[in-house]
């Protein structure tokens, strides 16, 4: 117990600023108090693959478009978010039952499912509570202070840092409750060492502002530390035909009234000819009522983001704008949710290879993320491999558009990178199409007359509501007391 205790003491203490140099369950536990920590981790991994996701992250992305009533996230009139600490409470509840089970596996878990609730929060808000967060129970802290988004960043990656650094030490570690990997720890330190660049590269913008020193520590990281092999590694949830166990879009009605696909994310498919147009989107009514093929790049069409929704309610009634796929809403175990897969890590590492982080081959990670992308689809896409298959594959990278060395910017190049990582997110990727965006311009946002793209979340009304004081030492050493969507944290301030 004491060598556990040891373990912890790092993320415990909630050093902020270190450098980092190189199952069945699906309810809640009826006691979650006396619980052992694997069935608060099958929980924890039920909630954490399923958060942020849905079509709302997709209207703001520009891949879907609402035609029967106006989705602020579309036109970009959001307010007040909420922060992720409900879903924390049940990761510490877990750090808490693995401290006093005395397993420490458990706690690098932990350590993990914080850093990815937490960097969503931070990019969603900018500074945070972090360090005094969740602390109600144990310390009487329910006012906690707000950490700038630059600590709460060093926080993240110290975490991650001491979750492998636990895994390393106990390699055959009885998982239990693990219903990704089952029970395999070594896949666990791959996912969160590739989450470990993920995090790193959303720092892209801060690279001489930021603690650790960014790309020095993405270099160790993605030279010595285990990463993600192949698919075969992805950190992805496979749903079950069995009731609490579909696929989320499973049976969803407004596929069938009024979510449409965005005119953005088809043209751009159209532009690429990318045939995962035929595994995402459908054929216009009009166009099969004119006896087009569903390999027919020109039997879809899209809705403008930017008009009003009863404008592209009209034109979807006259059967001129595509829908989802329905094997989204109509299969039940549709296709896996990735919190992250091997095509993912292979599109962050060309990135950082191109900005000159590692010494990578950028064409060929480039390549490499695009053949994972294609096969996850050949592999789920019921009835539609044939467009994905390995000559498919091989077809499209000797594309004009896709020969990565004949693109002669730095800037270009990560904007091919970012278009593939943007395609390969469609209900996968939650909201990393979006903060890429912020991060790069990539993919370019059609926006109604006179509105810009937002910066983050105005806070949660409960936090105007019981912790007033120290929101608003936040706002004022943020944006000079004014809580506005448009107001750049430090992540995006230019």
């Amino acid at each position: 117990m004491k060598s556990l205790v040891r373990m912890m003491s790092g993320t415990v203490l909630f050093l902020l600023c270190g450098c980092v140099e190189e199952g069945n369950l699906r309810e809640s536990p009826v006691n979650p108090r006396s619980a052992h920590p694997s069935q608060l981790l099958t929980q924890v991994i039920w909630e954490a693959f399923r958060a942020f996701q849905g079509t709302t992250p997709l209207y703001a992305s520009r891949m879907l478009v609402l035609t029967d009533t106006e989705s602020v996230h579309q036109y970009y009139k959001w307010s007040h978010g909420e922060f992720a600490f409900e879903a924390l409470r049940n990761v510490q509840k877990m750090q808490e039952e693995s401290l006093r089970f005395g397993e420490a596996v458990y706690m690098a878990l932990a350590h993990f499912f914080r850093a990815y609730y937490f960097l969503h929060t931070t990019l969603s808000f900018g500074d945070i509570p972090y360090k005094e967060a969740l602390r109600g129970e144990i310390d009487g802290i329910d006012r906690p202070v707000y950490d700038t988004q630059k600590e709460v960043f060093a926080g993240i990656l110290a975490e991650l840092e001491e979750a492998d650094r636990i895994l390393t030490e106990i390699p055959d570690a009885d998982l239990q409750g693990d219903i990704i990997y089952n029970g395999d720890t070594n896949k666990w330190r791959r996912l969160i060492n590739a989450f470990r660049l993920k995090t790193l590269l959303m720092l892209s913008l801060r690279v001489t502002d930021a603690c650790p020193d960014v790309p020095a520590c993405f270099a160790a990281i993605a030279t010595s530390a285990p990463l993600l092999r192949s698919p075969d590694d992805n950190g992805q949830l496979v749903f079950l035909d069995r009731t609490g166990n579909r696929y989320p879009e499973f049976n969803a009605s407004r596929y069938n009234s009024g979510i449409y696909v965005d005119s953005t994310f088809v043209r751009l498919l159209q532009d690429h000819e990318d045939p995962r147009l035929f595994v995402f989107c459908a054929p216009t009514k009009a166009a099969r009522e004119a006896g087009k093929e569903v390999d027919d790049f020109s039997a879809y069409e899209g809705g403008d983001p930017a008009a009003p929704y009863d404008l592209v309610n009209a034109k979807a009634a006259q059967g001129r704008v595509s829908k989802v796929n329905d094997r989204y809403y109509l299969n039940p175990t549709a296709e896996p949710l990735l919190i992250l897969g091997f095509a993912e890590q292979q599109f962050i590492l060309a990135e950082a290879a191109v900005r000159g982080w590692i010494k990578g081959d950028a064409a060929n990670l480039y390549a490499s993320g695009i053949h994972a992308a294609f096969r996850f689809y050949a592999t789920y896409a019921s009835g539609q491999a044939d467009y994905l298959g390995e000559e498919a594959t091989d077809d499209y990278l000797l594309h004009p558009l896709h020969k990565f060395e004949s693109i002669p910017s730095e800037e270009g190049r990560i904007e091919a990178i970012i278009i593939q990582k943007y395609f390969q997110s469609f209900l996968q990727g939650k909201w990393t199409p979006f903060f890429d965006h912020l991060r790069t311009g990539y993919p370019v946002f059609r926006c109604p007359d006179g509105v810009n793209v937002p910066c983050r979340w105005i806070y949660p009304l409960t936090e105007y509501q019981t912790n007033a004081e120290n929101l608003s030492a936040a706002l004022l050493r943020q944006f000079v007391g004014v809580d506005e969507i448009h107001r750049p944290t430090w992540l995006w301030h230019p």
